[in-house]
């Protein structure tokens, strides 16, 4: 029987599911001590490997970093869209369920660590402002651009700069995501759940793109692609 509690570092049972458990131990690290202060023994530590298993995989902290990003969100975005397409038709439907997959992230813990580490280090390192900015706000407002355009070509949104209108949901989406984290101390929002804000800013949303003639989009299924 394994000892649970043994010092052997459990990538030696485990070799094919390193890469990721140690970008799961820098999330931890990172949001914990930021980034200029985490040290790579450290999140080998966490992860229960050496810290030269680290560099089999990633050369410095910063190339972890962007991996980090990559896996953590990156791959999030891209799995939102898919999953937004392959289960709506209408460019409306596909704009509420990828809010819907956004809004889950966005409320999800790992968000909250990621959150921190952006807004209070990244100007530190410009080179990683820019990866991250590229990989998250942008990415994330192509996508939503991408879903508008197909709105106005179909009718169902009106004429606009899909661009800016992007922009904005990001803003909103994601402003609305930091005071729901506290609640308790933003009154206008500590009376509302997670599900009240998101029908509001869809509602608000939608309002500002939809065609008047347009169908309004399906009520929101909380449930719906749920995370096991």
């Amino acid at each position: 029987m394994i000892n649970p509690t043994s010092d052997e570092p459990r990538w030696r049972r485990l070799p094919e599911e390193r890469p990721r458990q140690i970008i799961d131990a820098a999330a931890d690290v990172f949001g914990e001590r930021g980034l200029a202060a985490a040290r790579l023994e450290d999140i080998a530590k966490r992860a229960g490997v050496s810290k030269g298993t680290i560099y089999l995989y990633f050369p410095n902290k910063e190339a972890l970093f962007c991996e980090m990003i990559r896996q953590l969100v990156g791959e999030t975005i891209v799995q939102a869209q898919a999953q937004a397409t392959a289960t709506s038709s209408s460019a409306t439907d596909q704009l509420r369920d990828y809010a819907l997959s956004v809004w889950r992230y966005i409320r999800s813990p790992m968000f909250g660590k990621l959150h921190r580490l952006a807004m209070g280090e990244l100007h530190n390192f410009p080179a990683l402002m820019q990866f991250f900015v590229q990989e998250v706000p942008i990415r994330n407002m192509n996508v939503v651009a991408g879903i508008l355009r197909d709105g106005v070509a179909t009718g169902e949104f009106r004429e606009m700069d899909e661009d800016v209108a992007a922009r904005m949901f990001q803003a909103i989406i994601l402003n609305h995501g930091v005071w729901c984290a506290q609640r308790e101390r933003i009154p206008f929002v500590a009376h509302l759940t997670d599900e009240d804000v998101l029908a509001q800013i869809l509602d608000f949303f939608f309002g500002a793109v939809r065609k008047e003639t347009a169908p309004r989009p399906r009520p929101l299924d909380s449930t719906a692609g749920a995370q096991e």
